[in-house]
Formats: C-alpha cells, structure tokens, sequence
C-alpha cells in the first residue's frame, strides 16, 4: 500500500465535496443546473504492458458534468419573468457577444430593451409597425412604447331583427283592415315617427369617437305595393352627433331601405354598396373635428345589414360592430407559450411586438459555464441550434414565471455524508500506510 491512492482518494473527495457544496449553495438560483463528479481510476504506465495483477494508483476527477434536467416552474408578479418548460436556452447578447442561460428574470432598461441583470439583451424576432415579424437572424428585443395610431371606420356589420307586428307609424287606432294611415315625417326626437333605433361609435381619421343613431320606420306598402319578392320595406333613417344624415335640403331623408320577403328574410337594401354587396349601403358621415370628412372619403362607410331579419319577435340587435380604433397607449405585454411578445393597448386592440427565440445545442455539456447563470459555445457543445419555442426539441415559455434550480437537496445532502465517509476511509488509508512505515522504521 502506496501513499498516492490515499491522497489521490483525498482529492477526489475533496473536489467532490466542493461540486456537492456549489450545488447546495446554488439551490435558490434561478436557472442553476446541478453538477455531478465523475471519478476515474489510475494505472502507471508499464514499458512491457499491463498484466493481472497490477494495482492501480488511485483515483482521479474525469470530469464535472452539469445536468440539464428540467427544474419546477415557480410563478412570479413580474410580467417579464419567463420560464422555459423543455429544452433550450435564451439567446442573450452583449455588444454583439453572444451567450445563452435559462435564467428568465427579465426587465426594462430605460431604452426599452428586455435585459437580464447584468444588462445582456434577449434576443428573438422583432416586428414592424404592423405587427409582422421578421423571421431572419435573431436581434435584441426592444420594446416600442409609442402609441398605435387611429383607424377610421370602414365597415359597420349589424345583424338585427325588426318587428314585423309593428305597426307604420301615423296608423290610426285601434288599426283596422286595410289600416287608416296618415302620414307622418321622421324625426329623431319624436319617437312616435319610428318603430326601433340603435346607435353604434365611429371614429374618424384622428380617432375621434362619433356616434351613429339608426332608425328604422316602417313603411305603409299600399301604395305603391313594393316589387315582389319584397313584400315590406323599413326606412332607415341616422344622425351622426344628434345630427340628421341627409337634413335640409335632401332629396330624401332616408339613408337606405330594407326590403324582406314573406319568409322575413333580407331581400334587398337600397341602394346597395356594390353589385357584389347587395345587402349593404354606403353610409357618409360628416365630421367637424378637423379630421378626414366624411370619414373614409374615398369610399364612405359600409354599412352591412347581412343577416338581419324581419320576424314576428321583439326588435333585437344581434351584432352591431365596426372597425375603427381611436389611437392607444401600451398597457401591458405578455409572452405567450411559442415566444410572441403581444402588447395590449388602451384603446382595446393587441399587437405582435416581437418574439422571443430559443437555441439548443447537440451537446450542451460542451458549453462553458461563464457566471452569472450564463454559457457561452465552443467546439464541443456544436452550433446552436436557433428557432421558436415549440418547434423541434425546443420547449415552451411560460410568462410571470422562472424555472427553479435542478439542486435536489435532499439528495445533495445524503451526498455530502457519503463524500465525508469517502474521504475519512482514504484518510484512515493514509494513517494505515503510516503506521505499517512507523513499524518497519522501529525495527532493529
């Protein structure tokens, strides 16, 4: 017995007791993956080979391996706190260095660029105005907080059912058949001259917010009798602001009319937007407000009444929507599981502002460890692998979360005492080798 076994045992242990203590004192770190020692054994080289009985000189570390398991997933109230759920790594960059982590903690800095603490940039795909994203090389995210500009309205869709019981209005009562019926002209503020009304928000082209009140009369079909299959007509009469569409001086107060047939069903509007949209009508609505007037000038608004039907039910309104926005201010942004980054605006609308990208690596134990829960590539890890979360091997983002370290504690703990034993046993060889040294020393 050698002294070299022991106190290559010493060292082994020695260096497993420290991978043991950094795993223990990394356990709350974000993003930490656990090491492992790996030990080999120990032959002198012999000039005319080995043979059976050679004794091994001891042992030595072969290695350090980091293990990529997966950690829990713990929720936060940081919205820019991001978990990977699978496999992959951030994509970070510092003044073009390139380095990878899975640590997620993530802020604001006053540029709007996502960092992480030590102020390297996430990196993914970024998006123009219009929320597409550009899919070519990952660059850092910035987050732009300038506010969406406004839409004017171009399409109103209302899908609606009138009344088919009512009664014209100027019907004398109790109605007869055929009914007496005086004539009476429409006014917005005299609910005896229309059956039902409904009212929708249209914004012009500074995003100022206009009302359009609809009114729907009913029309005496006596005379003249409309043109089959139209079997009843309703006017329909708007103000924009309390003011009346096609006022003084008008050839006709009405901004369209509605004609159904015997089954209740939307026969014909009139006049139609186009011949390619016949249950629709252009609806031109002035404005004042030192905007585009009318509102989409070019080719006024498109009023739909698609689906709008005339049963004998109580006047109801299924879908009354249009599609301009006034403008809005960033609220608040989210990630999503395959990495988009979507901003919510005041104004109710959402965008696409970037999306975050993920790498992995054939090899991910041949990365360099560098601090601050950061790697960077080398020869033995290979190229990263660069894509969107849930593609390939690549896993999923969770938002307001980050993925604990892998350092399972009670494990690392039953580790540590059998490292203590480890390196007592090889302490006691040392004091055995001794002892047997001391008793050939006395010999006389």
């Amino acid at each position: 017995m050698g002294f070299q076994q022991g106190l290559s045992g010493l060292n082994a242990a020695s260096k497993s007791l420290d991978v043991i203590g950094n795993n223990i004192a990394n356990a709350s770190t974000v993003g930490f993956k656990q090491g492992q020692t790996q030990f080999a054994d120990v032959y002198a080289n012999s000039l005319n080979g080995s043979s059976g009985g050679t004794v091994g000189i001891g042992t030595k570390v072969s290695g350090v391996v980091q293990q990529f398991t997966q950690g829990n997933i713990s929720t936060t109230n940081n919205p820019l706190d991001i978990a990977i759920n699978g496999g992959g790594f951030f994509r970070m960059s510092t003044n073009g260095a390139v380095t990878y982590t899975r640590n997620g903690q993530f802020q604001l800095d006053k540029l709007g660029n996502i960092v992480n603490a030590q102020g390297a940039q996430l990196t993914g795909y970024v998006a123009n105005a219009a929320g597409v994203l550009s899919t070519g090389a990952a660059a850092p995210i910035n987050i732009n907080t300038a506010d969406i500009p406004p839409a004017q309205t171009t399409t109103i869709n209302a899908v609606m059912n009138l009344d088919s019981r009512k009664l014209v209005p100027g019907t004398q009562l109790p109605a007869t058949i055929p009914p007496v019926i005086t004539p009476i002209a429409f006014s917005a503020t005299d609910p005896t001259t229309y059956n039902s009304s409904t009212s929708v928000a249209v914004f012009d082209s500074l995003g100022n917010s206009h009302v359009v009140q609809s009114f729907f009369v009913k029309r005496d079909n006596t005379a003249p009798a409309p043109t089959l299959p139209v079997t009843i007509e309703w006017d329909v009469f708007a103000t924009v602001d309390g003011v009346l569409i096609n006022g003084a001086g008008a050839t006709t107060n009405s901004i369209t009319r509605l004609g159904f047939d015997n089954l209740g069903k939307l026969s014909a509007v009139t006049p139609p937007f186009s011949p390619t949209d016949p249950r629709a009508t252009t609806l031109t609505v002035p404005v004042s407000t030192g905007a585009v007037t009318p509102i989409n000038t070019t080719l006024d608004i498109k009023y739909d009444f698609t689906g709008t039907t005339q049963f004998g039910s109580d006047f109801s309104v299924s879908k009354n929507t249009q599609d301009g926005y006034a403008s809005g201010k960033l609220a608040k942004f989210n990630t999503a599981k395959d990495g988009t980054i979507v901003g919510s605006y005041t104004n109710g609308k959402t965008s696409v502002l970037a999306q975050v990208v993920l790498a992995n690596f054939t090899n991910p134990n041949g990365l360099q460890s560098t601090g601050d829960n950061q790697w960077i590539e080398t020869a033995a890890s290979g190229n990263s692998l660069v894509g969107p979360p849930n593609s390939g091997a690549l896993g999923t983002l969770t938002s307001s979360a980050t993925e604990d370290s892998n350092t399972d504690l009670t494990g690392e703990l039953v580790n540590m005492i059998t490292a203590q034993r480890v390196y007592q046993a090889n302490a006691q060889t040392i004091k055995t080798q001794d002892q047997v040294l001391q008793t050939l020393v006395n010999l006389r």
